[in-house]
């Protein structure tokens, strides 16, 4: 029941406690904030300055001036205080410290007032200035962290208190009840004394509860944050979007169908190429031959789907909207032989690639099960793109073509016709073609 009463209070707590990435973005951003207050407290202080130049100071006659000593005292602590956060040696012993001296400031500015304008004790107990304290308290806020508002709000509280007492001690407070005397007078209405207080701490706990409130939302937050930028990592940036964005959580067969043009890659000969390698040496190949395929395809507005072993799936107008896919999905399987033709990879490995490309409405959205789903394209036009792969090895060519890539690709591109082929689980033969005038587009046999 407490659990229960306690996570409605300050929210529910971090499933575990947030990997140190996570903590270093939240720990640069307190450091910011810091600065952030180190230049408000600046910037409130600058203001007294101003109104204390402004404002009536007292009777000629009176020998000694406290309130310019004070905030000159109180100027110099924030700009000591703002050079040390600049600098990040703010740590919570000197955060804490910093705290007393601002409200040790703060009520000493207070308890000048009857000294600077020779009044009895109880008349700083009236000076507005008190309601700068709530102002300090929220300053605290920014830094998302509870500790320093109720550091801050405590001695507040307690600097009040100190204040009244020193009234009281000093033999010239006189208390009422009447509240227009109290208003009218130096008078101290010793409940109204105590509901100052009381709103200190209210204000300090309110605040403090939100702090953990939003403490809690922001390692949330923020946890999320790296998390999506590590998934771009791993899938299309546009499909890491696409997740994060979805105004609901994604499940199995959500998806759209459009026409659309996808390739299927694969290296010629690549189990010959894995045996001669150790695998972390593998390993750092195909990652050099994929990065370097990743830059031409996404010259081309393609997307990678999926990697499975050393093929990959692209796809075109799926993710990212694009009205020339299939003259795109051809320009990234010529590129792709262009820049394969030019280069090797590792020490000095060619990886010759072969594509199969096809057009037609492909469904791409989110397959698998319930809490295991992998965004991507499927059905029966990206197996077509698989098939043509696999049947460049049987016309010895590297690029093959469906007719309905050729069709929608328009008259940017020469084709040679290859020849029909039947596909498995279609009736009807399916023609093929390979891209014209290719240097090195036929497999070397």
């Amino acid at each position: 029941m407490w659990r229960r009463i306690l996570a409605f209070a300050i929210g529910e707590p971090p499933r575990a406690s947030p990997p140190e990435r996570v903590r270093a973005l939240i720990d640069a951003q307190q450091v910011q904030s810091e600065i952030l207050i180190g230049w408000v407290q600046f910037a409130l202080i600058a203001f007294f300055v101003v109104l204390y130049v402004l404002a009536p100071k007292t009777s000629a006659d009176t020998r000694f001036l406290p309130v310019p000593w004070v905030l000159a005292a109180f100027l110099i602590a924030t700009c000591g205080r703002l050079i040390f956060a600049h600098r990040r040696m703010l740590g919570p012993v000197l955060l804490l410290a910093g705290v007393g001296i601002d409200m040790t400031m703060l009520m000493g500015l207070i308890w000048s007032f009857h000294l600077q304008y020779e009044q009895p004790a109880p008349f700083y107990l009236k000076a507005p200035t008190m309601l700068y304290v709530f102002i300090f308290i929220a300053l605290r806020a920014l830094r998302f962290e509870p500790l320093y508002v109720i550091a801050t709000g405590v001695a507040a509280a307690t600097g009040w208190l100190a204040l009244l007492a020193y009234a009281a001690l000093s033999g010239e407070m006189v208390v009422t009840r009447d509240f227009v005397r109290y208003m009218t007078s130096n008078s101290v209405l010793v409940g109204a004394e105590i509901d100052k207080v009381i709103s200190i701490l209210m204000v300090t706990g309110v605040l403090a509860l939100g702090l953990v409130r939003a403490r809690r939302i922001l390692y949330r937050a923020v946890a999320d944050s790296v998390l999506a930028h590590d998934l771009q990592r791993f899938v299309a940036p546009e499909v890491a979007e696409r997740i994060t964005t979805s105004d609901r959580e994604l499940r199995p067969g959500d998806g759209e169908v459009r026409m659309a043009s996808v390739i299927f890659t694969d290296i010629e000969g690549f189990s010959t190429i894995s045996e001669k390698l150790r695998p972390e040496a593998l390993t750092g190949l195909l990652n050099e031959y994929f990065a370097a395929l990743a830059e031409v395809i996404d010259r081309h507005g393609g997307v990678i789907t999926q990697f499975h072993g050393d093929a990959m799936l692209i796809a075109f107008n799926t993710i990212r909207a694009d009205q020339s896919h299939a003259a795109n999905a051809v320009r990234t399987a010529l590129g792709i032989q262009e820049l394969t033709l030019r280069r090797t990879y590792g020490n000095g490995v060619p990886m010759r690639t072969r594509c199969g490309i096809n057009t037609g409405k492909i469904v791409s959205g989110a397959v698998g099960a319930k809490d295991r789903l992998l965004y991507t394209v499927h059905g029966d036009e990206v197996n077509i793109a698989a098939r043509l792969e696999q049947l460049n090895k049987s016309y010895g060519t590297y690029v093959l073509a469906s007719e309905s890539t050729v069709l929608a690709a328009g008259d940017a591109f020469s084709f040679e016709r290859m020849g029909e082929v039947m596909v498995r689980g279609r009736s009807a033969p399916t023609t093929v073609y390979a891209p014209a005038g290719i240097a090195g587009a036929r497999a070397s046999n």
